[in-house]
């Protein structure tokens, strides 16, 4: 068995369980305050919120415990009543290990059960004392990026046990379409895709790039106009234009889209880093910011000649299957090591 825990922020997290636990042998166990999908035919425990406090009274609660952890509010019931369901769960599942997507107190919670834990690797700057508990007690590091992409300064322990499986996408073992061809005179595509995690991208400032690039129709998605089939609006792009989260960088990879990737603020510079990557790499144009409208006609272009072949270096179209590859294996090791545990009536007994 595995414990699977789900951030409730943005919808990265929850895509990305899904999408590994589309191919584990081993059954699995959401753990969230998010409801459960309505796709979702496992074992689901819903979890209280934390996050229900006023702000003033957060700031007076010492949410970060002097600096040692993320988001531990005093006196917040969703807090106290979220660590006793998980707690209660891992003493009568008896699950092999804990994935946690992602939450340093639930890191923790879970390895002082007892439980083999394996933390989903985020990029950014992760060398703070909070995120280094998480990385160092993890049992390994699961990385939906290649190595290359954000490792520059981690401890050797951390690489150690790093399991950089690549982009892990819904759409990965589809085969990319063709580039698109373009009759002379014609107006190209850009799809621009926007998260559930917030935007610091206005609407003025994305209707002021449309009219610096008259030749290209944007077509815009994200929470408020959703797609009714994304990969065929990938499919339907000359170039995407996407924030930097994992998960839309990944769908982006699986397609082998030419794309400009825009960072969107975020703890710990995570898109910038994601942006910085990608450009680094050479599989995408990458930008730390929005750009101002006089930039996109070039940007556009420097996508569309870096082409979208480049994905492969970012996406292996397995990271999914990988992931749950590793998972399963580690299962399967601790499954044998508890059978030989005995339980503790037994060992009164032979003693």
């Amino acid at each position: 068995m595995i414990g699977y825990y789900v951030h409730h922020q943005g919808l990265g997290h929850l895509t990305r369980l899904q999408a590994v636990a589309a191919h584990l042998r081993s059954p699995v166990t959401g753990l969230s305050s998010l409801p459960r999908p309505a796709s979702w035919d496992q074992d689901w425990v819903q979890l209280e919120r934390d996050d229900t406090m006023s702000s003033p009274t957060i700031a007076a609660a010492d949410p970060t415990a002097h600096g040692v952890l993320h988001w531990v509010p005093r006196h917040d019931p969703g807090l106290a009543g979220r660590a006793a369901a998980v707690s209660d769960w891992i003493r009568h599942a008896r699950p092999s290990l804990v994935v946690v997507d992602v939450s340093v107190e639930i890191a923790v919670l879970s390895r002082l059960c007892g439980v083999p834990v394996v933390v989903l690797a985020m990029p950014g700057v992760r060398t703070d004392r909070t995120h280094t508990l998480a990385y160092d007690l993890a049992d390994a590091l699961l990385a939906p990026w290649p190595e290359a992409a954000h490792t520059e300064g981690w401890p050797r322990a951390w690489r150690a046990k790093l399991w950089a499986v690549g982009g892990l996408s819904r759409f990965d073992g589809r085969r990319p379409g063709p580039a698109r061809s373009v009759a002379p005179g014609a107006r190209r595509r850009v799809l621009l895709l926007w998260g559930g995690g917030g935007r610091g991208t206005s609407a003025a400032e994305v209707a002021a790039a449309r009219a610096a690039t008259p030749g290209w129709k944007w077509v815009e998605r994200g929470p408020g106009s959703p797609s009714p089939d994304l990969w065929a609006d990938l499919a339907a792009a000359d170039v995407v234009v996407t924030h930097g989260g994992q998960n839309a960088v990944a769908e982006v990879a699986a397609a082998r889209r030419p794309a400009v990737v825009v960072a969107q603020p975020r703890p710990f510079d995570e898109q910038v880093a994601t942006a910085r990557a990608v450009d680094r790499l050479g599989v995408a144009v990458g930008v730390g910011t929005w750009p101002d409208a006089a930039d996109w006609a070039g940007l556009l272009d420097r996508a569309l000649s870096r082409g979208g072949e480049g994905w492969r270096r970012w996406s292996t179209g397995h990271g999914a299957a990988s992931a749950a590859s590793r998972l399963d294996a580690m299962v399967d090791r601790h499954r044998a090591t508890t059978t030989q545990i005995p339980s503790t009536r037994a060992a009164r007994t032979a003693s």
